[in-house]
């Protein structure tokens, strides 16, 4: 699933090229998760705005109102200047005087919504419960340590939950962990003042990292360009069960969590 990272690069790979674009044309395939909400008719003669993100959303500006995006389980965003004719998995493409941005999902859990602005339904109601991004200057140790207060998840599964801070997928909430040294068993009320801010400063690190990589590509991630992403040849703990720990040599174990798996240091990360 692409994550925080993996969608901002996705949002930086296109969204230079498509500013100030005119909607020339809006073509739909099989039905998304969510329908648009508008006729495609509607959209066109309007022009492109500065695209963001919030969360694992991007906002498309078509001024007034916009669309507001979601990559799914399996989606990506290709802008093409030629796009080549649509195939099976191409659901949604915006055709503009610049180029077209297509939507492949084969699994369909994506998303293309109008909104009328952001912070009007449906676009406020699916973005309400977010936490902070994890790049806002108000993420810190003492914002993290009071989100978790009363909470007796383990501390991983508090981070994935994403109404604290937003963007700690499964992969970098292993990453932030192992290099902040917690053990990602430990009770999330449990973690004290001073080991929240350190947890804080590792989770905007990794998800900067990540950034930089152009994102993890475990399967098929690529940019809107299909360039893919190297953060996993970076992994500390992600994927190398039974692997000497890079700091300690100790073998790296790996947990299950909320049916998701959790790769970690014994030695290094303590409870």
């Amino acid at each position: 699933m692409p994550e925080l990272p993996e969608v901002e690069v996705t949002r930086r790979s296109f969204a230079d090229a498509i500013a100030g674009a005119r909607v020339l044309e809006l073509r739909l395939g099989k039905p998304l998760r969510w329908p648009l909400g508008v006729t495609p008719q509607s959209l066109v003669g309007r022009r492109v705005g500065e695209v963001r993100r919030r969360g694992k959303y991007l906002w498309l500006p078509l001024e007034p109102g916009g669309l507001l995006l979601h990559l799914g389980m399996s989606g990506s965003l290709a802008f093409r200047e030629h796009a080549p004719p649509a195939g099976p998995h191409d659901h949604f493409e915006l055709l503009t005087d610049r180029g077209s941005l297509r939507l492949t999902d084969p699994r369909r859990f994506g998303a293309v919504v109008w909104s009328d602005a952001l912070d009007a339904d449906p676009a406020a109601k699916l973005l309400a419960g977010l936490g902070l991004e994890p790049f806002d200057a108000r993420f810190d140790g003492a914002h993290l340590h009071a989100g978790l207060s009363g909470r007796r998840v383990a501390i991983k599964q508090a981070l994935l939950a994403g109404d604290i801070v937003v963007g700690a997928g499964n992969i970098y909430a292993c990453e932030a962990l192992f290099r902040a040294g917690i053990d990602p068993r430990l009770q999330a009320q449990r973690l004290s003042r001073p080991r929240a801010g350190r947890l804080a400063l590792a989770v905007r690190e990794i998800l900067a990292q990540a950034v930089e990589a152009g994102g993890t590509t475990l399967r098929d991630f690529k940019d809107a360009h299909g360039v893919a992403g190297s953060f996993q040849m970076q992994a500390q703990v992600y994927g190398r069960e039974g692997e000497p720990c890079l700091v300690c040599g100790t073998p790296i174990r790996r947990i299950v969590q909320g049916q998701r798996s959790t790769y970690y240091c014994p030695s290094c990360q303590k409870r």
